[in-house]
């Protein structure tokens, strides 16, 4: 079982609903985000545009089980869903043709969670 000691009601509202569709749609990717979800705020993923860029290709799509900020380049077309953005992030992702959506959004979009990538 995820424990998460957070008292962010809507971070443990998420951490549910990605319980629930792993669930439902025998989708392991959204159990592994809540559980990488689940864990300190000071252990949660921290990535940069740069790094996306590193280890992506166009129209690939990635999950961040924290937040995407806005240090490096992005030359290509990404669909990229975080906890959070920085306001450079999402500058840089758009400007690339991406799109930033909250893990939420990826979660409707996409409930068998295929073709995601989990960076970190």
């Amino acid at each position: 079982m995820i424990k998460s000691k957070s008292s962010n009601a809507l971070l443990l509202r998420l951490i549910e609903a990605l319980k629930k569709k792993a669930h439902e749609e025998k989708a392991p990717i959204w159990r592994a985000m809540a559980e990488r979800l689940s864990k300190p705020r000071a252990r949660r993923a921290e990535v940069n545009v740069g790094e996306i860029a590193k280890y992506t290709k166009k129209n690939d799509v990635v999950a961040v089980p924290g937040k995407i900020l806005g240090a490096g380049e992005i030359d290509h077309k990404v669909t990229a869903a975080a906890l959070g953005f920085s306001s450079k992030a999402v500058e840089k992702i758009t400007q690339a043709g991406g799109k930033c959506l909250s893990l939420e959004e990826l979660m409707k979009k996409n409930p068998r969670g295929s073709g995601v990538k989990i960076m970190r």
